[in-house]
């Protein structure tokens, strides 16, 4: 299935943006990680296609989107920009239904939890990518505690994102996309991640080289200074269970946040929508035909996550 292209101006900067299925049907907004572009969820958008109107779009940074230069061209209330940019520009005025992977996620969740577009958004299915306020908190509530299972957590997860402190480092990544990442990128999912890419990524070295910008401009200053972040809309939690870099462990306080939480835990690694494309394409139908019908608390309580503990959340956002 061959989507159609549009060009949509954010701000300075111009992003590529792609569409399938009918605009008559209920719109669903796709949003990638690092170091991928669109493509990610290309499989995914093809089986949507029938019952919605999917949009997905290169992130500022990857693919076809301009990529500026300097961390405060990658701050969270650009990014979130430009996703308003893409909705303004193809479904102007109307709500949508909003999944992303990865550092899609993690930028998608300053759109979830502040306006303009908290009120638009009916969904959010979130892979891989926790908010960095939920998880600033989650840090200081286990580093402040006495228990060594919450201190042992936050060190666990610490060595995992080993990649997020190199990534602070000037130039060395970059370098490094250039001289060795982006030609064995696609071997490196294979061995490393069990998945096969349908086709190599014309723009691969590009994306990983500039969307580093995306953890200088934002890592740092949300985990040490985070944000209340509640979000009004219900979530989907999609959680591999096997993903080499977020840790399931920090999705455990999110109930806290979101008064409507359902999660879907996959046997899988990291890049789920190209490993397990139909059960994430199903996952997301199932969840957005639901709340389209306004019956995905009773149909998916199976599902609910329940918490009514919010005594840290108050304390940590005062």
């Amino acid at each position: 299935m061959t989507p159609q292209r549009y060009r949509v101006q954010s701000g300075d900067i111009s992003l590529q943006v792609y569409t399938w299925g009918d605009r008559r049907h209920p719109a669903l907004v796709l949003v990638h990680g690092y170091p991928d572009n669109h493509r990610v969820w290309a499989a995914v958008a093809e089986r949507l296609a029938a019952r919605y109107f999917v949009i997905a779009y290169d992130v500022r940074g990857a693919g076809e989107s301009d990529a500026p230069v300097g961390r405060d061209n990658y701050r969270m209330p650009l990014l979130s920009a430009d996703l308003q940019a893409v909705v303004d520009a193809l479904i102007p005025g109307k709500a949508f239904h909003l999944a992303a992977h990865d550092w899609g996620s993690i930028q998608s969740w300053e759109s979830v939890t502040t306006e303009p577009l908290k009120s638009r958004i009916l969904s959010y299915t979130t892979i891989s990518g926790p908010c960095l306020d939920h998880m600033g908190y989650w840090m200081r509530k286990r580093i402040l505690s006495r228990s060594f299972a919450h201190q042992r957590q936050v060190l666990k997860q610490t060595v995992s994102s080993w990649y997020i402190w190199f990534f602070q480092a000037p130039f060395a990544p970059e370098l490094l996309w250039r001289a060795v990442a982006g030609r064995f990128w696609p071997l490196y999912l294979a061995k490393r991640e069990g998945v096969h890419e349908a086709e190599p990524n014309p723009t691969q070295t590009r994306d990983g080289e500039k969307g580093v910008w995306l953890y200088r401009a934002n890592f740092i200053n949300k985990l040490t200074r985070p944000e209340a972040r509640p979000a009004a809309c219900p979530v989907q939690l999609i959680v591999p269970t096997r993903d080499n870099y977020v840790g399931t462990m920090l999705f455990d306080d999110l109930h806290e946040w979101v008064p409507e939480l359902f999660r879907r835990d996959m046997d899988a690694t990291h890049w789920v929508p190209l490993s397990h494309t139909d059960k994430v394409a199903g996952a997301i139908d199932e969840f957005v035909a639901a709340v389209e019908r306004s019956d995905h608390a009773s149909t998916l309580a199976a599902l609910r996550v329940h918490g009514n503990n919010n005594t840290d959340r108050q304390a940590f956002a005062s």
